[in-house]
């Protein structure tokens, strides 16, 4: 998944693009509403993050703006406007959750997790993949009853696949979903983690389309 982040204070800003990064997924982390236009403008994005008090104007009105527009890119607030009215005027706007500031990190990546299931169709975390068994929300996976340890970059990678089922992804859609635009990446990086993916999970699990991309496979 990737992921924008749009907030000016620092501090949290860092430690909330640490919480997505440990988490397998790529972020890119913008302060103002102008760049996160031009970020928009450039890349496809699973998710934004957005504070509601920014230097160069109001997240309220972004947010506005996106959806007038028709975008419906899953959005969820981070702010530390903690009024009834606030909250109900930013769902209003079309936000998908609203989280108030203090938060916890955990609680963030479960409420990330959660939008992103529901837009996906599938608000249950429970998946069954032929003998894996999968817990989205608690990021585990069982093969045959027993349970396989992934690397956050191996679980964003397959979740990837599996949000998307008979669907081809192309390297390159695969590496927007693990890395932020500044990263630097590997050539072989992605052909690394199908390799231990299949590895892991059964050699079927992931099917290669030769110069094309993957897909997940029928396990």
């Amino acid at each position: 998944m990737r992921i924008l982040l749009i907030e000016d204070d620092t501090v949290l800003g860092a430690a909330v693009r640490d919480q997505i990064a440990a988490d397998g997924q790529s972020v890119d982390w913008v302060t103002r509403l102008d760049a996160a236009g031009n970020a928009q403008s450039t890349t496809s994005y699973d998710l934004i993050l957005l504070d509601l008090m920014l230097p160069d104007g109001r997240g309220i009105g972004f947010l506005k703006g996106l959806r007038a527009r028709g975008d419906v890119t899953p959005i969820i607030i981070l702010t530390a406007l903690d009024q009834v009215s606030d909250r109900i005027e930013g769902l209003n706007a079309g936000a998908d959750d609203y989280l108030v500031k203090p938060f916890d990190l955990a609680e963030l990546s479960a409420r990330i997790g959660s939008v992103a299931r529901r837009y996906s169709g599938n608000p249950n975390p429970i998946v069954a993949h032929g003998p894996l068994d999968i817990d989205l929300a608690a990021r585990s996976i069982r093969r045959d009853g027993k349970p396989v340890q992934l690397t956050a970059r191996e679980w964003a990678l397959f979740e990837a696949l599996l949000a998307r089922p008979g669907q081809l992804l192309s390297k390159a859609q695969l590496e927007e979903k693990l890395y932020a635009f500044d990263a630097e990446v590997e050539s072989n990086t992605i052909e690394v983690h199908v390799s231990r993916l299949r590895k892991k999970l059964g050699s079927a699990i992931i099917e290669t389309e030769r110069g094309l991309g993957y897909r997940l496979g029928k396990a």
